[in-house]
Formats: structure tokens, C-alpha cells, sequence
């Protein structure tokens, strides 16, 4: 199925659905380039099977982001669709960027849609020796006592609790089990190779623990398609986004006010990540990826370069 299917797709799920959770599954994105050089060409707008002729066409926002790029010295990866008009934003949206503790949202997901309520209420303990392991570890070193399945899940979202990742991680068959799952959507580009800390660990060239942009807006559509969870675990998936104690510098401050983000973060070394779902007041929502990172391995991240991005794209949807 092609693109322009995909958009039809998740429009017409989107608009006949839920506001925040009626996303009709992507199909599968194509191989995606590792380069970093060249922003990748914006969705087609030709018509296919299925989908009207006059889907609108991608928003060019290169000249803006390139600037940024350039003042920033960062590559920056976006895929946005709005899923009210078909709208599509995308700058680099088929190369590989590392994704960090954006992966996290899927893993709790794909642990939503595989373990039944009452089971995610069995209590879960761990050593001393498996926090210092983890490095972040907000919650779970704080509960030594341990906690639910289901707390953990939250902890992952909220908190970006590595910790409590690695558990969730451990339910679902471990990287290659979340790999494998995303697969079944149809993304051939992520490739989670490792647990918190190591899966922050991207080397240029390789794909182990990166993913493309595209392939995460389409992800995030997927697991928010009626079916894939029921209604009342989408919408606590969709809970422990709005309450996510990490995401209030980057898409959240480049929203316009008023509108909702829906997030999961994520950040090591130069990486800085945000996957959102965005609503405006009176509009439909917004899946949102933007995936960056500085050219010099040794610079901080920068949220400003999350937030900055956000505006430029929300701007340009709006």
C-alpha cells in the first residue's frame, strides 16, 4: 500500500473513531536509508487505489528546519500527519536516527495489548544490583520492595524509568520480542538490539537502536488503532502520555497554547526525541515524530531544538 493509502486510512479511522484513538494501521513503510545527509522528499501525493485525488500534498518546511539545522548544528528528523485533513510534514523522514526512551511507549503498549489486566497486577521485585545496572531508575529505586507489572508499565511512560523498562522488555520476549511486534505492523526500519542503558548506544552507519521517523508516526498510529488495544487500556496508554513528567521542554513548548500533547521522550548524549499525538482545540489530532541529534557526538542535547522543531511543524499543520 502506498502513502498516500496509508494517510486515507488513518484519516477516515481517525475521523469516524475516537478523537484521541481511532488510528487505522499504517502499511509497511519502505527500507530506510542510513545516510545523513540529504532531507528526505515528502510523501507523494499521487493518487493510488482506494484514496481521492485530491489528498492534500506534504507541507514543505525544509528551508525553516534546514536553518535550524544549520544554527544548531543538528539533524533533525520529523513525520507528522494530521489526521483531520491528511496533512503530511516530513523532513528526513526516512533516515536513521537513534530513538532512545521514545521506544518505551511501544514496549508498554505491545505489553497492554499481551498481558490481561489481572495479570499485570503480579507483583514484580528486584536487586540492588539491577537499578545500579539500569542507571535512571526514579521509581524502582524508590520501591525496593518492588511493584506491580502495571506500575512499572506507568513508570516506563511517565518516568522514563529504565528499570521498569527492562522489566516491561522482559514480559514481551525482550528486544527482539518488541522488534518482532513492530514488525507485525509493518515497520521494516526499527531495530531495538538492546535494554536500558545499552539500546542508547548508536553508532553511525549501523541500525541496531534507531529507527526512521516515518516508521514511529506510523507505529504510533498503529497502536492506537481500535483493535490493536482495547478501549480501556488505549486509553491508559494514552493517560500516562498526557502525565509524562519528561516531555514539558519539547513538543509541549512548541505547541500553540491550549492544544494538548500527548507524549514520550527521550534523550541521551546529542539525541533529543519526542513522539506525540497533538490536539488542537477544535481540530483533530496531530501524530507527531521528531527525532534529532547534534553533529558533534560529544554535545549535549537540546530541547530547544525539540520544542523549536514542534512550532515550525505545528505552524505549518495549523
Amino acid at each position: 500500500m502506498t502513502r498516500p493509502a496509508v494517510r486515507a486510512r488513518a484519516v477516515a479511522a481517525l475521523v469516524l473513531g475516537l478523537m484521541l484513538a481511532g488510528c487505522a494501521a499504517p502499511a509497511a513503510d519502505p527500507p530506510s536509508p542510513t545516510t545523513t545527509g540529504a532531507t528526505s522528499a515528502p510523501a507523494s501525493a499521487a493518487p493510488s487505489a482506494g484514496t481521492t485525488s485530491d489528498a492534500p500534498p506534504a507541507i514543505d518546511v525544509s528551508a525553516e528546519l534546514g536553518a535550524l539545522e544549520e544554527e544548531l548544528d543538528a539533524r533533525v528528523g520529523v513525520s507528522a500527519l494530521d489526521t483531520g485533513t491528511g496533512a503530511v510534514v516530513e523532513h528526513r523522514a526516512q533516515e536513521r536516527f537513534g530513538f532512545a526512551s521514545t521506544i518505551k511507549v511501544f514496549a508498554v503498549a505491545e505489553l497492554l495489548r499481551r498481558v490481561p489486566p489481572a495479570e499485570r497486577e503480579e507483583h514484580v521485585t528486584w536487586t540492588d544490583a539491577d537499578v545500579a545496572a539500569a542507571g535512571y531508575a526514579p521509581v524502582t529505586s524508590a520501591h525496593p520492595g518492588g511493584l506491580t507489572l502495571a506500575q512499572l508499565a506507568e513508570a516506563a511512560v511517565r518516568e522514563s524509568d529504565n528499570l521498569a523498562t527492562n522489566l516491561v522488555l522482559e514480559r514481551i520476549g525482550g528486544p527482539a520480542g518488541l522488534t518482532e511486534a513492530l514488525a507485525a505492523l509493518g515497520d521494516r526500519s526499527t531495530r531495538l538490539v538492546d535494554v536500558e542503558p545499552a539500546l542508547n548506544d548508536v553508532v553511525p552507519g549501523e541500525e541496531a537502536n534507531t529507527t526512521t521517523p516515518a516508521a514511529f508516526t506510523a507505529d504510533l498510529l498503529a497502536v492506537l488503532e481500535p483493535g490493536y488495544l482495547t478501549e480501556a487500556d488505549r486509553d491508559l496508554l494514552l493517560t500516562w502520555m498526557s502525565g509524562n513528567a519528561t516531555g514539558d521542554a519539547l513538543v509541549r513548548a512548541g505547541a500553540p497554547e491550549g492544544w494538548e500533547v500527548q507524549d514520550k521522550s527521550g534523550g541521551a548524549g546529542p539525541m533529543r526525541n519526542d513522539v506525540a499525538v497533538v490536539t488542537p482545540p477544535d481540530g483533530a489530532p496531530i501524530v507527531l515524530t521528531i527525532l534529532t541529534t547534534r553533529n558533534d557526538p560529544d554535545a549535549p542535547w537540546a530541547d530547544e531544538l525539540v520544542a523549536r522543531t514542534a512550532a515550525v511543524v505545528l505552524e505549518a499543520l495549523g
